[in-house]
């Protein structure tokens, strides 16, 4: 089951107070960037981000249970976001991207 666009318009509409976020359709799902930082995708309906220790300790604070999940067969774990947490999920996904390094030049 592929991600809806509906799906993909209601988790962008809850990320508007993070700066740079945007998404590209990639078979069937979308890959969510931050600031041109792969932070995440929606897969099946579903928000994953990558497990920055940053994230997870935000998630211990906030009381709530830590949820890691596969986006797909063969793929690493990835953080189960709850996006129904404005709040708390913009600032997850900002602290994802502030621990990544800088996108690659291309060539």
């Amino acid at each position: 089951m592929a991600s809806s666009k509906e799906y993909l318009n209601y988790v962008l509409e809850q990320l508007t107070e993070v700066e740079g976020i945007t998404a590209r359709p990639m078979m069937g799902e979308y890959v969510l960037y931050c600031q041109g930082k792969v932070v995440g995708g929606m897969y099946d309906d579903r928000l994953l981000l990558k497990p920055a220790p940053t994230a997870l300790r935000l998630l211990r604070e906030a009381g709530l249970e830590i949820q890691m999940e596969q986006p797909y067969n063969g793929a690493k774990q990835m953080l189960l976001a709850d996006t129904d947490h404005r709040e708390l999920l913009c600032r997850m996904v900002q602290a994802v991207a502030d621990e990544l390094p800088a996108p690659k030049k291309k060539k």
